[in-house]
């Protein structure tokens, strides 16, 4: 079964839609990768949310920006696909669907991310390089890479 994947901007997301999808970045990025931080960083409302579902439930997302919100250029933001699920790959598809969805909402191939430095060889398979040298955030290794 394929996942389905839907764009949708903060105000059009239903409760149940963000209660899971914070959920998700949660059991991620806070309590799998033991890291305490501010998920809630203000940038929501000004995303759009890439969600993919597989059986009803959220498995997949990322946050979409235009340009000058994270970066000089749209940006792709918040990757994450449930723990339970990664063994399909999905990943792979979650950036196809990303790059796709800054292309045709904000017309442009050009995107930056902060990217964690273990994901590097991943990231460069979707057609990013890296143009920082490692930094921490919340204590995590990243490096900035461009795409386009």
């Amino acid at each position: 079964m394929e996942l389905k994947w839907k764009i949708k901007p903060f105000e059009a997301l239903t409760v149940h839609e963000l209660y899971n999808l914070l959920k998700l970045r949660s059991e991620i990025f806070v309590v799998e990768q033991n890291c305490v931080y501010l998920d809630l960083d203000g940038k929501d409302k000004l995303a759009l949310h890439l969600i993919g579902e597989y059986d009803g439930k959220i498995v997949a997302y990322s946050r979409l920006f235009d340009a000058g919100i994270s970066f000089d250029h749209a940006s792709i933001g918040r990757v994450v696909v449930d723990a339970n699920y990664r063994d399909k790959k999905w990943g792979h598809n979650l950036m196809q669907e990303a790059i796709a969805g800054i292309k045709s909402n904000f017309g442009t191939d050009k995107i930056t991310i902060g990217a964690q430095l273990y994901l590097k060889k991943f990231y460069e398979s979707h057609g990013f390089v890296q143009t920082s040298e490692m930094y921490l955030e919340d204590d995590i290794p990243h490096i900035e890479m461009e795409r386009g």
